[in-house]
């Protein structure tokens, strides 16, 4: 580890536990807070989220939003019932035609929230918890140096306490570390759980798939420098975890998110992944189209004045 990022470690690394809920209801002041959920088919989970949030932070948070990624159950309408404002995806900016992937709902919910502060949290975590928001928000309620906080986390797999994370110790960490390794610090650069300022979010651009994550790292990187980026420890996450096919997918989603950002590549690219399937005939393959889009910052598609809700 460079010794510029093991400085920034000791000092951008916090636990949740750093962050008990009297301290950020005085801290608060005027900042105001979005909770947003990604959300596909995610009936299970979601509610509980829902409510844990609203029951236990209801002072702290503002808003609660649930984008509904084209869910084909009533995800919608656990999520609603549970409390949150809820919105499809595809009926946010109409006007722009619809992109797939959890980055293209994460961008889609600057248009829909107000909060100047805004968090994002995946809707698939089981036995939630609240310090898994107020870890996220402390940093930035406390510290007005710091822009975004990313989630890290043990994630237990198979019954082991941890395990989980396989495409971040295969692909992520690897490219971070031959490429942005003032990024190596970062215990889960994948996390999907994250907040930053409003004022950051929207002058960075989201990439829509699974790639959004590495992106808004590196981008952010650039923007506002390393030492305005913090991690907090928010202990176990459980949550389901995705086929090695399925898995696959997202690890080339991740090279294509790394390679376009590197000097001179295409920000844009694209790539036919061919995979193997055994069925009662014996092998075949199937190609799946890993196209990796992007989003501009959302300050740029209305000239400095997005809309509110």
């Amino acid at each position: 580890m460079l010794p510029e990022v093991e400085s920034w470690w000791h000092r951008r690394t916090f636990a949740a536990s750093d962050w008990p809920l009297p301290r950020l209801l005085e801290a608060k002041g005027a900042a105001t807070i979005s909770v947003v959920l990604p959300a596909r088919d995610e009936r299970e989970t979601v509610g509980d989220i829902v409510r844990v949030i609203r029951r236990d932070l209801g002072d702290l948070v503002d808003e609660v939003v649930v984008i509904d990624s084209r869910s084909t159950d009533d995800t919608a309408i656990v999520a609603a019932r549970a409390g949150a404002t809820v919105h499809a995806q595809d009926d946010i900016l109409p006007e722009l035609k619809p992109l797939d992937g959890k980055g293209e709902a994460l961008w889609k919910s600057l248009a829909v929230t107000s909060g100047s502060l805004v968090a994002f949290v995946d809707s698939d975590i089981r036995n939630f918890h609240p310090d898994l928001v107020t870890g996220l928000l402390g940093p930035l309620l406390v510290e007005p140096g710091i822009a975004y906080v990313k989630g890290c986390y043990d994630r237990p797999l198979g019954g082991a306490p941890t395990g989980g994370g396989r495409v971040t110790e295969l692909v992520a960490r690897p490219l971070i570390n031959l490429h942005w390794p003032e990024l190596a610090g970062f215990v889960q650069p994948l996390a999907g759980e994250y907040a930053g300022r409003r004022s950051a979010l929207e002058r960075v651009p989201f990439l829509t798939g699974y790639g959004v994550e590495l992106g808004l790292l590196i981008d952010l990187l650039e923007l506002a420098g390393l030492d305005a980026l913090a991690q907090v420890d928010l202990g176990p996450r459980e949550h389901s975890h995705q086929s090695t096919e399925a898995l696959g997918g997202m690890a080339t989603q991740i090279m294509l998110a790394a390679q376009s950002r590197l000097p001179g590549a295409d920000r844009q690219p694209s790539v036919s992944l061919t995979q193997f399937r055994r069925g009662a005939a014996g092998l075949r393959p199937v190609d799946r189209d890993i196209t990796l889009a992007e989003r501009p910052p959302m300050l740029t598609l209305f000239g400095g004045n997005p809309p509110l809700p």
